[in-house]
């Protein structure tokens, strides 16, 4: 079976691997020059490790990433509760730069003798008569069995299907910066604050001395209520929120996954995943000949990951007092008792 992967990132990554150790060689192409060296997606799920075990993919992850300790969520400067994670496989969760996991994927699909083709861009593509694809790049023509768009929000693929995308973004300006820091407080918690108007700054760490800043605002750094003697800042940029959710998965021999399909808010650390667990249980399909049931599984998942990542947002982001102190009231009372505290991480992680 000959099938193309557009877009290089985990979630192509992962259809490619996972196609590769069903015993299927995909053409993966991407519209960059060469392999990001951006952090973008930063968290990893029990879940993604779960499905990077066979491959190898899991044990070089898990050798570099900084596994979280807890959850610090502070009022301004003052910490105001903790959440301890890490109390077993099912509550654990990894903090790794987007290009350090890429690269294992890479590495791991290389063994399996497939390469990236980079500088190839999707121009169009048309579904055949006989069922097969049509598709036109910037290297010219050819027809495919099966193709799979994990080219992200503004996928080429789904635009040329004619796919809805079907949602809404949010007014705030939001901003990200990646940065290197040596004397960083908590170099192994993920650490949010909650600062005036209803914003919400968050630090999370990639390296030992690498973290990435998130903000509600325009200046992510600045936004920090607590100094971070930044030695290097490696990349800054700002960016809207989009909740949206394609209207169909599949038409044809063409699939949608990850943020081709569906994106939100970073709340929770889920976008990845997401696109991780669609890219494996599409190649799974596809190897098995069981496509028809892929948008019946994924469709619904997507859903409510986009239902959980907007209730956790507009809980953090509250700029009503009460409902502010409720909340760090609740985690504090949940983090003090062992069993809930358990409990509450298991829910979080694995929601």
């Amino acid at each position: 079976m000959d099938v193309l992967i557009v877009g290089a990132g985990p979630t192509g990554l992962t259809a490619a691997l996972e196609l590769a150790r069903h015993g299927i060689l995909a053409t993966l192409i991407d519209r960059k020059p060469e392999p990001s060296s951006l952090s973008r997606a930063v968290g990893i799920l029990p879940s993604s490790m779960k499905i990077f075990e066979p491959s190898g993919v899991a044990a070089k992850i898990d050798a570099e990433a900084v596994r979280f300790d807890c959850l610090k969520l502070h009022d301004g400067t003052r910490l105001a509760a903790t959440l301890p994670l890490n109390f077993d496989a099912r509550s654990r969760l990894w903090g790794l730069a987007q290009d350090r996991t890429e690269h294992h994927l890479a590495d791991a699909f290389a063994a399996h003798g497939g390469t990236v083709r980079f500088g190839t861009a999707l121009e169009d593509l048309r579904l055949m008569e006989d069922g097969r694809v049509e598709v036109r790049t910037t290297e010219g023509i050819s027809v495919w069995d099966r193709v799979i768009g994990a080219d992200g929000v503004h996928s080429t693929v789904r635009t040329a299907l004619e796919i809805g995308f079907e949602g809404y973004d949010l007014p705030q300006d939001w901003s990200i910066a990646d940065v290197d820091c040596d004397d960083w407080h908590s170099p192994e918690s993920f650490c949010g604050y909650m600062i005036a108007d209803g914003d919400v700054a968050i630090v999370v760490p990639l390296e030992p001395t690498r973290f990435r800043v998130i903000a509600s605002r325009a200046d992510a750094l600045a936004a920090l209520p607590v100094p971070m003697n930044v030695r290097n800042t490696r990349r800054t940029g700002a960016f809207t929120i989009s909740v949206r959710q394609a209207t169909a998965y599949r038409k044809g021999a063409v699939f949608l996954a990850g943020d081709a399909a569906h994106c939100h808010s970073p709340a929770g650390g889920r976008g990845m995943n997401l696109g991780i667990a669609d890219a494996a249980d599409l190649a799974r399909r596809i190897a098995e000949g069981r496509e028809d049931g892929y948008e019946a599984a994924r469709i619904p998942v997507g859903t409510h990951v986009l239902k959980f990542t907007e209730r956790a947002r507009r809980l953090v982001q509250t700029d009503h007092p009460l409902k502010r102190r409720l909340t760090l009231t609740a985690i504090r009372a949940v983090a003090a008792v062992p069993p809930l505290a358990r409990l509450a991480a298991h829910r979080f992680i694995n929601a």
